[in-house]
């Protein structure tokens, strides 16, 4: 009786297999398909054959890659104060020598509007992820005006703050910014105009004018001939007045024309020098007065402009935003076009993976980004990527990570829209499902033939 139910049980089994019922597992064959398959083992010529086809990755929206930043410029310095009237008859008396304090020498430090040159040189690479405007061109040189917000605007780095900086702080700073966006940080950087700090120099002079503070000290002799030098017809009772801190000090004029070191008394931004030909101090305290007046309407407008300048950047970052999550809204619904790969067979989850804008994923990416596949059902001998090159033809790059080494080709295979990545399963995977679809097959067989 035993051996008539085996006898049975395996005829049924034989049966059932010969007519398809137990697991058929899928694999990849250049026979049973109208296409034409090639498969190509995924060795390092075959992946360099592979990534030359042409591939451009979609562009994200420009609103991913602007900044809100404005491009401001700084107020005008405006005109100097009129100088007060000259008396036509000096009053006599003796002068005063009141001097002003010692200054230690210090570091320029960067000031709005100043304009900084940025001088890069001719490289051999360019940006990780593309061509700067600072790494392309071959020895440009390119001015930056210090904006009102205290910053340069650097295309594609961005804002970068230097006000209150030395050069070597600024240098490091943009050095620091390039290398964060990726860009080439080999450059110089110089100051080409110094419009931050001036001292102000008026009165019996050729020109009164605002006298620029540069990396030098400005020395009293240098802001008096940069005015054209001192026009008296009567030196006797005149007097340099200088205006700083709210506090007036005064060197007679024979003694500034006798001793050296008050010709190099050093001057400091914010300074006001009035050459005069009068003892008293009225017609010097008008044109102080004059200049209080002149540093406090630029200062309002400087308030005025930062403020325009921050509500104009709040304007566009919200702009900017609203643009980017109705670009993230659409992508979530499917609203956007966007170029995909399929894992199939024995992965972890058989899934559409979208492919990334505006750079190229590999297989490596694609594959671990889906969860790989399971070591005790997948075959690391059979992994392949199948690539549809026309209507007709098929090329199967086949990976044998068997050996993990060879896994390395994965990192250096790129995905092409549409790519199906394929795992076949293990033998034993294969042998296992056929009986567990087998197995129920035979039991009721069993059970018919014993009832």
């Amino acid at each position: 009786m035993l051996l008539r139910r085996a006898i049975i049980v395996s005829a049924s089994s034989l049966f059932l297999a010969s007519c398809g019922v137990t697991y058929n597992s899928p694999r990849v064959s250049e026979s049973g398909t109208d296409l034409d398959v090639t498969v190509v083992s995924m060795t390092p010529g075959a992946v360099s054959r592979a990534n030359s086809t042409a591939y451009s990755p979609r562009k994200l929206p420009a609103a991913f890659s602007q900044t809100s930043g404005a491009g401001g410029t700084p107020r005008g310095l405006g005109a100097l104060p009129e100088a007060p009237e000259v008396p036509v008859q000096p009053l006599p008396g003796a002068l005063d020598l009141r001097l002003p304090p010692a200054v230690e020498p210090s570091t320029y430090k960067i000031g709005v509007g100043d304009v900084i040159l940025v001088n890069t040189r001719v490289l051999a690479t360019q940006s990780l992820q593309a061509t700067s405007a600072l790494s392309s061109a071959q020895s440009q040189r390119q001015g930056y005006t210090v904006r009102d917000d205290g910053a340069i605007a650097i295309p594609e780095a961005g804002a970068v703050p230097v006000e209150g900086l030395t050069i070597e702080e600024a240098e490091e700073r943009v050095f620091q910014r390039l290398v964060q966006n990726q860009l080439d940080p080999e450059f110089s950087l110089e100051l080409a105009e110094f419009n931050s700090k001036r001292v102000s120099i008026g009165g019996a002079v050729r020109q009164s004018q605002l006298v620029p503070i540069t990396l030098k000290a400005l020395t009293l002799d240098e802001a008096i001939t940069a005015a054209g030098g001192i026009v008296l017809a009567n030196q006797d009772f005149a007097s340099i007045r200088i205006y700083r801190d709210g506090t007036l000090y005064q060197i007679p004029l024979a003694a500034y024309f006798k001793r050296g070191d008050l010709r190099k008394i050093t001057l400091v931004d914010g300074d006001s020098v009035y050459v005069d030909n009068a003892f008293d101090l009225e017609r010097a305290q008008a044109y102080y007065e004059r200049q209080i007046q002149t540093m406090e309407i630029k200062r309002s407008a400087r308030a005025s402009a930062l403020s325009e300048l921050s509500t104009e950047i709040g304007l566009r970052r919200s702009e900017l935003s609203e643009r980017r999550a109705n670009f993230q809204a659409k992508l979530e619904l499917g609203a956007v076009k966007q170029d995909h790969v399929y894992l199939a067979g024995e992965v972890q989850r058989q899934n559409r993976i979208p492919l990334p804008f505006e750079t190229k994923a590999s297989l490596a990416d694609v594959f671990y980004e889906g969860g790989g596949f399971p070591t005790t059902t997948g075959n690391p001998a059979h992994i392949y990527v199948l690539r549809l090159q026309n209507l007709d033809s098929l090329t199967a790059y086949h990976l044998n990570a068997k050996n993990i080494v060879n896994m390395a080709m994965a990192t250096k295979f790129e995905m092409r829209p549409d790519d199906i990545i394929f795992v076949r399963e293990q033998p034993i995977t294969v042998w296992g499902r056929s009986l567990q679809q087998l197995f129920p097959a035979l039991i009721s067989v069993g059970a018919a033939q014993v009832e």
